[in-house]
């Protein structure tokens, strides 16, 4: 019995770990997000980090406080290059696999 009770706490824990939730930041690309830090994220970046992603840099997001997640989902978030977005999906060490994307 206490197995039992072991294992469906242990499953529940594991459930709620894989729960989707909301990081919000600018879309911007590696190299401006590391040069830059927070001064990045901004709309005033957008033609740039667009013009860096479609280049072939990285896109990741940049939160106002200077946090960096890298994207798994890049084909998501390419759009929204520059843009203040809300990511909804799950944090994988500091990689976000995207679920969706809103402005």
């Amino acid at each position: 019995m206490k197995r039992f009770a072991a294992a469906s706490l242990l499953a529940m824990g594991m459930a709620f770990s894989a729960m989707a939730a909301d990081f919000t930041g600018y879309i911007t690309d590696t190299a401006c997000a590391n040069k830059q830090g927070a001064k990045a994220a901004s709309e005033k970046h957008a033609a740039c980090a667009a013009k860096c992603i479609n280049g072939g840099s990285p896109a990741v997001l940049l939160t106002e406080d200077g946090k960096i997640y890298k994207i798994a989902d890049q084909d998501k978030v390419k759009e929204h290059a520059g843009h203040k977005v809300t990511i909804t999906g799950n944090l994988d060490g500091d990689t976000l696999k995207v679920d969706s994307v809103r402005m």
